[in-house]
């Protein structure tokens, strides 16, 4: 089946739901990526003396790396304005968004759940403008595949680090345990980023990485959580 992952920033796919993608690909699905921006506003740049525009050549340069390491079937990264979504009119994005949806043609789209995880405007603004294209697309279009739409979130989090926001034991539809293989591709995923070194340290994601990686389903309610984010659908 096809999953295509739709993320604002470079590093998205890898704070978090890099294990379920190597776990995705190792069982033989067809895994897209689509990141909006290419992250070049972050801090790190003053420290590298790099324009946006530099920066953001750097990180994308990055994520060519975590391509590989994941094992992706396709990625594609735009160039719309990090830190700026909120300031865009949403109808651009989502026709990008729209756009590729329609090109790729999955079975599933995941993005962050409506609290972004960090709690992070572009990661807001990605959710709400997801879960609209998904929606419409779903109701407009035919002869196209969408069956799920699925957000990566966490549940309990640990002291230190920066402060996440987590999803209600309520809330999680699934929990893809994944293989030791998979969990060391998304620690090699997280060593593709050498400009966020830092960041990742300061923000101890690695201690926060666990094989279990949750998900929500939008207007789906399964309890018990099941295992696979393709649990019940058919090709």
């Amino acid at each position: 089946m096809k999953v295509l992952y739709i993320f604002p920033h470079p590093d998205d796919e890898s704070f978090g739901p890099g294990p379920a993608i190597a776990q995705q690909r190792a069982e033989g699905h067809e895994v897209y990526l689509l990141t909006l921006t290419k992250g070049g506003a972050t801090k790190q740049r003053f420290k590298m003396n790099l324009s946006v525009d530099e920066m953001g050549e750097v990180r994308h340069q990055e994520m060519l790396a975590v391509e590989k390491v994941l094992g992706l079937t396709e990625m594609t990264v735009l160039d719309l304005p990090d830190s700026g979504l909120k300031e865009m009119d949403p109808r651009k994005i989502e026709k990008v968004i729209a756009n590729e949806i329609l090109r790729v043609n999955p079975h599933i789209v995941v993005t962050y759940a409506v609290h972004g995880v960090s709690g992070f405007h572009d990661h807001l603004v990605t959710h709400a403008v997801v879960k609209r294209v998904f929606c419409e697309l779903r109701e407009q279009q035919t002869g196209i595949n969408l069956r799920r739409l699925a957000f990566y979130t966490i549940g309990e989090t640990k002291e230190g680090g920066f402060r996440l926001e987590a999803s209600s034991e309520e809330m999680i539809d699934c929990v893809v345990n994944c293989s030791e293989a998979a969990f060391q591709k998304g620690f090699d995923a997280l060593d593709c980023y050498v400009s966020y070194k830092e960041v990742i340290e300061r923000s101890a994601v690695k201690d926060k990485l666990t094989p279990k990686v949750t998900f929500e389903f939008f207007q789906e309610d399964v309890k018990p959580p099941c295992s696979s984010i393709f649990m019940g659908l058919r090709v």
